[in-house]
């Protein structure tokens, strides 16, 4: 795939490729001096989450606004893949996760010969930012994400919304939601380095009263979409689907990574579960399932992970 960054405004492509069972989500970035550099798509990589979520290594950043295609990987039920991109950052394409999941249904899924494992939730783990409040808690059948965001804009006003995730709930619900901003932040984001490829072909923008894209909006609620959409995105840096209920109030990249940080950095709070091994692709939904069913059963507990 091919297209700009939406805050570099570079040319960049992007490849996503199998990887083999229990390897995870890797960005390998290209093209950069000393040979290609390997980054595991982990909480623990993550070195920045102002504007968009960026992971790097000891050497500095690699590769940053990789939360759309981690969403469309998590989304779709993706565990494994490499990610190979020839730039500081993953291209915006229409600022949705839309691109990648039909680049995803075109290239297909492959069932491993493997069980699925899991991170379980435990108990609930809040973390409060300001105004912003985010919490992750126990949830028996699968994973469940909310947004609620409250604007000034009339346009946008106060929104929430929340998915069961499956697969076909990701491609139906979410995955065309936009990213979206604000007119008056253009010049401020500007002067930062920031929104250098943004255009009204990859994000929604509003003024003060009105939305300015001349096609609309792809759903009345988009905004809380695409906010699930990002924490969808964000919390696949757990290393594994969750199984758990996320709340997010006002929050953004920097509120999914604090509450996500402050479950793994709580070791009572989570274990890795695995499920039986599948012979095709499954929804989170029909994994639910299985758990309900018994299943499901812990391969280690925090304390020995």
């Amino acid at each position: 795939m091919t297209g700009v960054g939406v805050h570099s405004g570079s040319p960049v492509s992007l490849t996503i490729g199998p990887a083999s069972v229990d390897a995870g989500l890797i960005f390998v970035r290209t093209g950069v001096e000393g040979g290609d550099r390997e980054v595991q798509a982990t909480s623990a990589a993550v070195i920045a989450t102002e504007f968009a979520t960026v992971l790097g290594d000891a050497e500095g950043p690699l590769v940053s606004t990789v939360e759309h295609v981690l969403a469309a990987l998590r989304g779709m039920g993706v565990d494994n893949a490499t990610i190979e991109i020839n730039g500081p950052e993953a291209p915006i394409m229409d600022g949705s996760a839309a691109a990648f999941v039909t680049a995803i249904e075109q290239a297909g899924i492959v069932s491993q010969s493997a069980a699925r494992r899991f991170i379980q939730v435990l108990k609930p783990v809040q973390v409060a930012i300001g105004d912003s409040f985010g919490e992750l808690r126990p949830y028996a059948t699968g994973f469940r994400a909310e947004a609620e965001i409250d604007f000034a804009n009339p346009v946008i006003g106060c929104q929430k919304y929340a998915l069961e995730l499956s697969a076909e709930g990701f491609r139906r619900e979410i995955c065309r939601a936009r990213t979206f901003g604000f007119m008056n932040d253009v010049a401020r984001l500007w002067r930062a380095g920031f929104a250098l490829g943004a255009s009204f072909e990859n994000s929604i923008v509003f003024d003060d009263e009105r939305l300015l894209n001349p096609e609309g909006l792809r759903y009345a609620d988009e905004c809380a979409r695409h906010k699930v959409l990002d924490a969808i995105g964000d919390l696949a840096l757990a290393g594994l689907p969750l199984l758990a209920a996320y709340r997010s109030v006002c929050g953004g990249h920097k509120l999914n990574h604090a509450v996500l940080t402050a479950l793994m950095s709580d070791r009572s709070a989570w274990r890795v579960v695995e499920g039986e091994a599948v012979r095709r692709p499954r929804t989170q939904a029909e994994i639910g399932r299985g758990i309900v069913a018994g299943r499901i059963a812990a391969a280690y507990g925090p304390d020995v992970s």
